[in-house]
């Protein structure tokens, strides 16, 4: 009978850095109890890391100083374990198409289910819920990227995808100011159709926020794509919605832009 030692080496040297407690029990023929008791002394070890119970990842020896690999190498076969859908996006999709202000301290995963953050070594794992209409919406090849690694492939946002759940979920990219750099940074490469056709599935007022922010960074082709939707627009929406002052009466007043419908509460700062 082999030992866990020396299967996770025959899994290694078949270029897989993980497996699952199942596949181990039904290859070694342990018991689920001495199997974790191995397990647990290959962890002490920093031989192994699970990110999820009754899922292993296999460190090598590189991997060791930071407490597991790049998520990349790994994310796709976890959400296969766990049985759900996902996409890299947010700030490490930003990053993956080029927006070079994005040193992504997160790895975000979008999924159609509610699931905890969970840091692993030196990694931090976030996971935003998209409700699963709009997700399987979205979530569809044409708007996918692919994020490659060593290990295979990640599903991630295409250019387009990356922007709008940017614009939606822009209090998870270090807010407007990060939306706005993120905007300027991505916006020349998306197609503006595609970007129109990804827009229908999102709220209008993220859609109405994006484009303004495109419009802000010369990005005129991306920007003119989303204007159909803010001429559907029956009322003004703050820019920063999270941004309210205490007592309402003794609010400023603020520019309101027209074009986009959009009430601009707070100052926008972009580095060219």
């Amino acid at each position: 009978m082999a030992s866990v030692d020396q299967y996770i080496n025959e899994q290694l040297s078949r270029g897989r850095a993980y497996f699952s407690r199942e596949e181990a029990l039904d290859s070694l023929g342990l018991s689920s109890q001495a199997f974790i008791a191995a397990a647990t002394r290959l962890a002490k070890k920093h031989r192994l890391a699970s990110p999820r119970r009754g899922f292993y990842l296999i460190l090598r020896p590189e991997d060791q100083v930071i407490g597991a690999p790049d998520p990349v190498r790994w994310i796709d076969p976890l959400m296969k374990y766990l049985g759900f859908d996902y996409r890299v996006s947010l700030l490490r999709a930003a990053a993956f198409h080029g927006s070079s202000h994005q040193a992504a301290m997160v790895f975000q995963v979008i999924a159609p289910k509610q699931l905890r953050a969970f840091d692993i070594g030196r990694h931090r794992l976030q996971f935003i819920y998209q409700a699963p209409s709009t997700f399987s919406k979205t979530n569809v090849p044409d708007w996918l990227s692919q994020m490659k690694s060593e290990a295979g492939f990640a599903k991630a946002a295409g250019v387009e995808l990356t922007l709008l759940d940017c614009a939606r979920y822009f209090h998870k990219v270090a807010g407007i100011n990060g939306l706005a750099q993120i905007a300027k940074d991505l916006g020349a490469n998306a197609d503006p159709n595609k970007l129109a056709k990804v827009a229908s599935s999102y709220e209008n007022s993220a859609v109405r926020r994006l484009g303004y922010l495109l419009d802000r960074s010369g990005h005129a082709r991306q920007a003119k794509a989303l204007e159909p939707f803010a001429r559907k627009a029956k009322s003004m929406k703050l820019l920063d919605p999270s941004v309210k002052p205490l007592i309402e009466s003794l609010s400023e007043p603020h520019e309101k832009n027209i074009q986009w419908m959009l009430v601009i509460n707070e100052p926008v700062e972009i580095d060219f």
